[in-house]
């Protein structure tokens, strides 16, 4: 259908009162059969398929607003609206509404819907009694006409008479004039009722009213009105605000001047919702749903309208990244586009897709590479939010950007490398720009979100790319604060003395534990990738260091690192661990603490049980032969214990092994003896004559025979032996071997361990 009159986008109230786009179409208006009436039809301009089926129902209260609008309610909780391309399109449909109903088109609301009392009232009203009567408009009225506003907003039926009496009557720009010679005469009290008059309207949640006090020349005299809250000594000062404080700047000039009204009729009747009007009670919360409604569809039309203005955007990119714009003006375009990018969460999402696509083409990920390094902490938190909004949106678009960007010599001029150093540099004592960008790039970085491709997938060449140029200077901070202590000339291999953690600040320690909270996101979620890291690197060891921390948070993110590792059940790591003697560090924290039963000390201990119940046998090992003694002594807990079992345990199923497999080996050695001596008994049987010959050599063959067998017996259990200590080396076994231990005891197996 070509007929934009009739072109519109079907909107529907959510539970949270926003309002959800189900799509564009056109809209007629005909008798349905199975409806039994007239109804308004909505079919899709995509596919022809229905958007909307509604019965034009004679005890429907529909309303019509800002000329392009139609909005009613089907049933409890369930709102529509429809949002007319064109004011002579609405005006058709709303004339077939009014005309199905009975009711006059000249109205902007057919009826309002009411409950029993309220009908009952209702009927009791003569017919006669169409409009509320107001009073004169007049200074010595003024107290008369606030308690007739206030009185009527408990009643539906009321509302809407006053609401037809104030449009009929023009009584809200007399109320407005009259509040000019009360300002002027400084009639405080009149202006007191002239408050509560201008909340009430508002309250009356009519559009029609709203297009009259939110005109061009009305709007300040309502803010004048508000100013004057009886509650308070001294009037505010809201219209000083918004004429001398507020400045509405134009970072390129613009030339549509109903934009430009647009612009400021939406930012002032926002300002009269958060700042002026006080929150409203749960009974007062509904009178405004359709002021919210109001400004939701200015911002609607308000993007629309930019949108279409390719000129004026292509001018605000092209000026964002040129090298010769002034940081002051620079500023000023970041912020245009972060409210620009602020007032597209009002659209749809196939609306705001088409916002951030043409945002993209014009080149806004290059823009922010520029800005984002800028000095100016203003410039670098607005784009900031703006690059918070582009990876809420689409994290797959930024990874494209960032893998299509030209491989420097310098990686810190790729975007996210830019995000990492500014998450790095932080002034903020608190770090909360750092933590704001620390949740993107764990987005960013996150297996889940990332498309497959036929050929290759997402993952991999994303995953790739950021462990190549970025993962280093992710960690730089990490590394440099944990530097091993090389000059030291008791340092053995597979030791862990360092240097304190240095500085071991507040808001380094924050950095820190911000580090490794993405770290630790990426060994639960990139495998391959971070395992190859953390060995190049020896990773583990550096971040172990942080257990000397005097900030206990960063002390349980370091053990939060290694417990995740160790949560994988990989030999690959455990054998790195083990390598490294890891446990070192965290042993000695637990002994360090003490007694204190505190979190350090609980996540500890279960990073042990954890080991314990899921019966990872080469820790077990390397955990009771190198530090059994350093923990026995601590029983208010059975977890050590039970390690000692499980060695115990393991320890009995290898020599029960070992023996079955002596025996076994025995056994096959006896038989293949005896057929090897029976087949030369029988094949020896037939020489008689030389019988004594036959007996020396069969008894100096048996001699070197069972010499060889003993040798041969003596070298499998020799190595057998040997092999079973290699698996499990249980020093404190037997007791001749205890006597050993207490000649020659590793420093490692000592209760108090030391580096």
């Amino acid at each position: 259908m070509s007929d934009t009159r009739r072109r519109v986008k079907v909107y529907t109230l959510n539970e949270d009162r926003q309002w959800d786009d189900r799509g564009t179409g056109h809209v007629s208006s005909t008798f349905v059969e199975r409806l039994r009436g007239i109804s308004l039809l909505v079919r899709a301009e995509s596919d022809g398929s229905l958007l909307l089926e509604s019965k034009i129902s004679p005890n429907t209260a529909y309303q019509k607003q800002q000329d392009t609008l139609i909005v009613w309610s089907e049933a409890d909780n369930y709102d529509l609206a429809l949002s007319f391309q064109e004011k002579a399109g609405c005006d058709e449909i709303w004339e077939r509404i009014c005309q199905v109903q009975g009711r006059d088109p000249a109205l902007d609301i057919t009826q309002d819907p009411i409950d029993e009392s309220e009908e009952e009232r209702f009927e009791e009203i003569p017919e006669t009694s169409h409009l509320v009567e107001l009073p004169p408009c007049e200074q010595g009225r003024l107290e008369e006409i606030a308690d007739l506003v206030t009185s009527v907003l408990s009643s539906p039926i009321r509302r809407e008479k006053l609401a037809l009496a104030l449009m009929t009557e023009g009584y809200i720009k007399k109320l407005l004039g009259l509040f000019r010679v009360c300002e002027e005469v400084d009639n405080r009290e009149g202006l007191h009722h002239l408050y509560e008059i201008v909340r009430g309207v508002l309250f009356l949640n009519k559009a029609a009213l709203f297009e009259v006090m939110f005109s061009d020349d009305c709007i300040m005299d309502v803010v004048g009105c508000l100013e004057y809250d009886p509650a308070l000594v001294q009037p505010k000062r809201h219209r000083e605000f918004l004429t001398k404080t507020a400045k509405f700047k134009e970072v390129i000039p613009i030339t549509d001047s109903e934009l430009r009204q647009k612009i400021h009729q939406t930012y002032r009747v926002q300002y009269i919702q958060d700042i002026i009007l006080p929150t409203p009670s749960v009974f007062e919360e509904n009178f405004l749903s359709t002021l919210t409604s109001f400004i939701f569809f200015n911002k609607v039309e308000i993007v629309s309208m930019l949108q279409e203005d390719e000129k004026f955007l292509t001018e605000v990119f092209a000026q964002l990244t040129d090298d010769a714009t002034e940081d002051s003006k620079r500023r000023e375009l970041v912020n245009f586009v972060k409210e620009f990018c602020a007032f597209s969460q009002t659209l749809q999402p196939q609306n705001r897709d088409a916002f951030f696509k043409t945002l993209a083409n014009l080149g806004i990920l290059p823009a922010l590479e520029i800005v984002m390094g800028m000095d100016d902490l203003q410039v670098r938190a607005a784009a900031t939010d703006i690059f918070s909004y582009l990876v809420e949106f689409s994290p797959s678009m930024v990874r494209e950007f960032v893998m299509q960007e030209p491989q420097q010599t310098d990686d810190d001029v790729l975007l996210i490398n830019v995000v990492i150093k500014q998450m790095i540099c932080d002034s903020d004592p608190e770090l909360g720009g750092a933590v704001q960008l620390m949740g993107l790039l764990r987005t960013l970085i996150d297996p889940e979100n990332m498309l497959a491709s036929t050929n290759k997938t997402e993952k991999t060449e994303f995953l790739s790319f950021f462990y190549k140029y970025c993962m280093h200077v992710l960690t730089a901070p990490l590394l440099a604060n944990t530097a091993l202590d090389k000059n030291s000339k008791d340092l053995q291999e597979g030791s862990t003395k360092v240097n304190p953690v240095c500085p071991d600040n507040f808001q380094t320690a924050q950095l820190l534990a911000l580090i490794l909270e993405l770290l630790t996101f990426c060994v639960e979620h990139h495998t391959y990738h971070i395992k190859t890291y953390i060995m190049n690197k020896d990773l583990l060891r550096r971040v172990l260091v942080l257990m000397n921390s005097k900030h206990t948070f960063l002390a349980l993110c370091a053990l939060r690192f290694m417990r995740r590792i160790i949560g994988l059940k990989d030999e690959y790591y455990n054998r790195y661990i083990i390598k490294g003697n890891l446990f070192e560090p965290v042993i000695n924290a637990l002994l360090d603490n003490g007694t204190r039963y505190n979190l350090l000390n609980s996540a500890i201990i279960e990073l042990f049980e954890f080991i314990k119940v899921e019966d990872i046998k080469s820790l077990i090992a390397h955990i009771v032969d190198n530090f059994y003694k350093a923990l026995e002594s601590i029983e208010y807990v059975q977890t050590f214990k039970g390690l000692k079992g499980r060695y115990e345990q393991e320890k009995d199923r290898q020599s029960q092994r070992l023996n079955s497999s002596f025996l076994n080996c025995r056994y096959r050695r006896d038989a293949r003896s005896l057929d090897e001596d029976e087949e030369l008994w029988f094949n020896d049987d037939d020489d008689d004559d030389d019988g004594e010959a036959v007996e020396k050599r069969m008894g100096d063959d048996f001699s070197d025979s069972y010499g060889k067998y003993m040798e041969a017996k003596k070298g499998k259990l020799y190595s057998l032996t040997t092999a079973l200590v290699g698996l499990v080396d249980y020093p404190d076994d037997e007791d001749e071997e205890e006597d050993d231990e207490e000649e020659d005891q590793s420093p490692r197996k000592r209760p108090r361990l030391s580096s």
